[in-house]
């Protein structure tokens, strides 16, 4: 890690679109965000900002399902969550299941961890047909 007259200065790729603009962002001694170089435009320097403040994270997972064609269902948080509560909110998944249907877009667990975003279905997975008698 460098080091300028400002503070700390950290390497990181902008994730925001596919250009991955090389950005180095200056953090003052406790962290807290200074400035940012090499963004082409003004959502990498608020994609380095939150990064450096609060960095979010879209979580995608499984969940079991009852009675489904799947033993799975996959899923994903509608929009990214605070990095710091992936591994609660996995804890949270482990032990979530469904029964079949479930269809894409289903929210499977509401307001995960208070953050006001849903876990959601990512595919649809049908109901098993049951065995006819005869």
């Amino acid at each position: 890690m460098e080091k300028d007259k400002k503070g700390k200065v950290i390497d990181m790729t902008c994730l925001v679109c596919p250009i991955g603009c090389h950005l180095k962002v200056t953090v003052d001694e406790s962290g807290k965000f200074v400035s940012v170089t090499g963004n082409g435009c003004p959502r990498g320097e608020a994609y380095a900002k939150e990064e450096i403040t609060d960095p979010k994270r879209v979580l995608p997972t499984s969940v079991k399902i009852v009675d489904g064609e799947m033993p799975l269902v996959s899923v994903r948080t509608e929009r990214a969550i605070p990095k710091r509560l992936i591994f609660d909110a996995i804890k949270i998944i482990k032990f979530t299941q469904v029964n079949a249907p479930v269809k894409r877009g289903q929210i499977i667990v509401e307001n995960i961890l208070d953050t006001g975003v849903n876990i959601i279905a990512t595919r649809t997975v049908k109901r098993i047909k049951e065995a006819s008698n005869g």
